[in-house]
């Protein structure tokens, strides 16, 4: 695996973690109480063991998809793929088939979630496929 592809995974993970412990654990805890969706003793390490799922596997998309394009470009297009696709694994399946309080509400702040994790996650990863390593020197 070339560093570019850990780069890419490491931009994923590092702010996907603490933004998802903090979003859904501590900012809007009360909000998701509320809706009593979430079991009250969350199982960290699966959600972590996911995180590094979806890590490898976006890096490697974004490689064979959009690494030759400018970051910005970059960025938009994979972000444009992953919100949608992220949005309809991770939150209308879970409004199907999960009794909660109020659906709408979870579907609200759920897909301002997914909005906001790839809208920061997606400009990382082109970074990461941006990133060049410096030329080695010649040896005499």
């Amino acid at each position: 695996m070339t560093a570019r592809y850990v780069l890419a995974a490491l931009a994923y993970i590092i702010p996907t973690f603490p933004l998802g412990y903090f979003w859904h654990l501590v900012i809007f805890k009360r909000y998701y109480d509320s809706l009593l969706v979430y079991r009250p003793d969350v199982i960290i390490p699966l959600g972590l063991a996911s995180m590094a799922i979806q890590s490898i596997i976006w890096a490697y998309l974004y490689g064979r998809l959009f690494s030759g394009e400018p970051v910005l470009r970059g960025a938009l297009k994979f972000a444009a793929l992953a919100i949608p696709l992220a949005w309809s694994f991770l939150v209308l399946p879970i409004g199907a088939k999960h009794l909660m309080a109020d659906v709408t509400g979870f579907v609200m702040i759920e897909t301002a979630f997914v909005a906001v994790h790839y809208l920061l996650v997606s400009p990382l990863i082109a970074l990461a496929f941006a990133y060049r390593r410096a030329p080695q020197a010649a040896v005499a």
